[in-house]
C-alpha cells in the first residue's frame, strides 16, 4: 500500500506513517490486495483525503466499514459509485436530507459531491474483503483514523461532526466540544432508523445554520 495522500493531510499525519503499527498496517493491507479481493480499489483508499483537504474541512461524518460488494465503494463513507443501487442506509440519510431540507432525492448515491465542499467522509477502518464485513478491522486503521480524527479537532476549529450510531460516538469521543459542534443520532441503517433513532434529527440544516453562525458556507446537500 502507498501512502500517497493529499499533501496537507500528509503534513498532519507524518508522523504516524513512520510509526510500527503503520508499518504493520502497510504491511497487511498489501498483502491482502495481493492475495484476496478488496474494496476500494488501491487508488481510493485514501479518497476521503483526496477529496477534502485538510484545510478544507467543516464537516466530518464518521462511517465504520467500506462497502464489501462488488463496485461499491469508492473511498467515501456511506457513498457509492455511480450507476451502483444505493445501499438502504443511504437511502434512510437521503430521505432525512428531503424531509429536513427539501432537497429532492439524488439519482446516483456518489457523495463526491460532499467531499469536494469540505465533507470528510471518513470510515475507520479504510479497507475490507470482498464479502466479508469487518474483516480489516483491528489491524490498524482505527489508530490511524483515531489520529485523523484528534488532527482535526486538535488543530481546527468550528468543524461539525455528525456521530450516527454508538460506534461513531465512541470513535468521537476525543472531540473537542469546547471548539466544535457534535451532533449524535442513530445510524441510518434500517435496524435503527425504523426504531425512531435517525429519521427527524435535522442535522443536515443544523450543520448550515452552524455554518453560516461561523462565517462558513453551508454545505448543498
Amino acid at each position: 500500500m502507498d501512502v500517497n495522500i493529499e499533501n496537507s493531510w500528509k503534513q498532519q499525519l507524518e508522523s504516524e506513517f513512520d510509526k510500527p503499527y503503520f508499518k504493520e498496517l502497510t504491511g497487511f493491507v498489501k498483502q491482502e490486495y495481493n492475495t484476496q479481493t478488496c474494496f476500494p480499489k488501491g487508488s481510493e483508499i485514501f479518497a476521503a483525503f483526496d477529496y477534502c483537504s485538510f484545510d478544507d474541512v467543516k464537516v466530518v461524518i464518521i462511517g465504520q466499514d467500506p462497502y464489501h460488494g462488488v463496485g461499491q465503494a469508492n473511498g467515501l463513507c456511506f457513498s457509492v459509485n455511480n450507476g451502483i443501487t444505493m445501499p438502504p442506509s443511504l437511502i434512510n440519510i437521503f430521505k432525512e436530507i428531503e424531509s429536513d431540507i427539501n432537497i429532492p432525492f439524488p439519482s446516483n448515491g456518489n457523495l463526491e459531491r460532499w467531499a469536494r465542499q469540505g465533507v470528510l467522509l471518513l470510515n475507520a477502518t479504510l479497507t475490507v474483503r470482498a464479502h466479508q464485513a469487518g474483516s480489516h478491522q483491528g489491524k490498524g486503521w482505527e489508530k490511524f483514523t483515531d489520529a485523523v480524527i484528534q488532527s482535526v479537532s486538535g488543530n481546527k476549529s468550528n468543524v461539525v461532526f455528525l456521530l450516527w450510531g454508538g460506534f461513531a460516538k465512541k470513535k468521537g469521543a476525543k472531540i473537542d466540544n469546547k471548539k466544535h459542534y457534535v451532533l449524535n443520532s442513530g445510524h441510518p441503517s434500517p435496524l435503527s432508523a425504523n426504531r425512531g433513532y435517525w429519521f427527524g434529527n435535522k442535522h443536515f440544516s443544523k450543520t448550515n445554520e452552524y455554518l453560516l453562525k461561523t462565517n462558513q458556507l453551508p454545505v448543498q446537500w
